[in-house]
């Protein structure tokens, strides 16, 4: 196994640990508090971010070089590892704007997106990665 191929895995098991985490909050939303809530919005937030890096490593495995989120997104779509690109976009675009949701509108905004959307998508890329592993 070479370096690209262990760097790849090993962000795989920190993204493995934030989605079940995040997995977690999903599923008990109905029993959450604001507060808990919020937490939610923050594991989304690294998860997210555990999730592109981790598909951006198991690319360059793959000898496919991609150095921006953007651009990983791009690439994992056109190899399948992710179905919607448009959702991931969003995701993107959108993760600076969850930093605000001390705004009551945002913070639902943020909560539905992740509930609705974002959650299917990043299980979608994670189940990808963990069949490759």
């Amino acid at each position: 196994m070479n370096k690209k191929e262990i760097r790849w895995r090993e962000r795989f098991e920190n993204f493995d640990k934030a989605y079940n985490l995040l997995k977690d909050a999903v599923y008990n939303f109905e029993n959450l508090s604001i507060l808990e809530k919020e937490g939610m919005i923050q594991r989304f937030e690294y998860t997210f971010e555990l999730a592109w890096k981790t598909m951006k490593y198991y690319l360059e495995a793959n000898e496919v070089d991609v150095k921006f989120p953007r651009d990983v997104i791009k690439a994992a779509f056109h190899y399948e590892i992710i179905e919607d690109g448009e959702i991931w976009m969003d995701m993107l675009e959108k993760r600076n704007l969850f930093a605000h949701t001390y705004d009551e509108v945002r913070f639902e905004f943020a909560i539905n997106k992740i509930k609705v959307e974002y959650y299917d998508a990043i299980s979608q890329a994670y189940s990808f990665l963990r069949d490759k592993k």
